[in-house]
C-alpha cells in the first residue's frame, strides 16, 4: 500500500519545498467527500502504479485507507517529470467517469505497406460502477491496413459500462507515411 502525507499549506513555497524533497503533490476527491490535499514519494508512487493489477489501488493518507483512480496527471514540459496527480476515490455502487486504457495487440499489415500504427486514444472514457469497470481494452490490429481504423463503436463494453464519445472516433489506426 501506497503511504502519503496530508499538505497542511497550500503556498507556493511549502508546494516547492515538497517537490525539492521528492515528493508528488496529490489531490485525492469523491463524491461526498472532502478533498484531500496529499504528497506521496514520487519514486514510491511510481514503483506503486507500475506494480499495480487493477485501474484501482490502495492510498493511506494520515491513518485512513482510500481505494483510488489516477484521474489526471501534469508533467513537467521540460523535463517529463510528474509535478501532480489527481486521484479520484473509487466508491462502491457510485457511477463515475474513468478512463480505461487500450492496449493493441498484433502486427497490422499495413505496417508492411509502408504505414504507421497510430493510437488516437490512449484512454477511452467510460462512466460506470468500481465492480464494472474493464481493466483495459485489448484491441487485435493484424486486419489494419493502411487507412484503416479501429472505432468507438467496435468496442466490446461489458455489462453495465458506456461510453459517452462519438462511436465514429477512432481509436486505432494505421496512416500512409509521407
Amino acid at each position: 500500500m501506497l503511504e502519503g502525507i496530508a499538505r497542511d499549506s497550500m503556498t507556493k513555497q511549502e508546494t516547492k519545498s515538497l517537490r525539492r524533497d521528492g515528493y508528488l503533490i496529490a489531490n485525492i476527491y469523491g463524491k461526498g467527500l472532502e478533498n484531500i490535499n496529499a504528497a506521496f514519494k514520487m519514486n514510491e508512487f511510481i514503483r506503486a502504479l507500475k506494480a499495480k493489477e487493477t485501474l484501482a489501488f490502495d492510498v493511506s493518507v494520515s491513518g485512513t485507507t482510500f481505494k483510488v483512480v489516477v484521474q489526471e496527471y501534469q508533467k513537467c514540459p521540460i523535463t517529463s517529470d510528474l509535478l501532480h496527480v489527481d486521484l479520484m476515490v473509487a466508491q462502491p455502487g457510485v457511477k463515475t467517469t474513468y478512463k480505461v486504457p487500450v492496449k493493441s495487440v498484433g502486427t497490422p499489415i499495413g505496417l508492411k505497406n509502408k504505414g504507421l500504427f497510430v493510437f488516437h486514444k490512449k484512454r477511452v472514457p467510460v462512466k460506470t460502477t468500481i465492480e464494472n469497470l474493464p481493466e483495459n481494452f485489448t484491441l487485435n490490429v493484424d486486419a489494419l491496413d493502411t487507412g484503416h481504423n479501429i472505432l468507438v463503436r467496435d468496442l466490446e463494453l461489458p455489462e453495465g459500462v458506456e461510453c459517452f464519445l462519438d462511436p465514429r472516433v477512432p481509436i486505432v489506426g494505421v496512416i500512409k507515411a509521407k
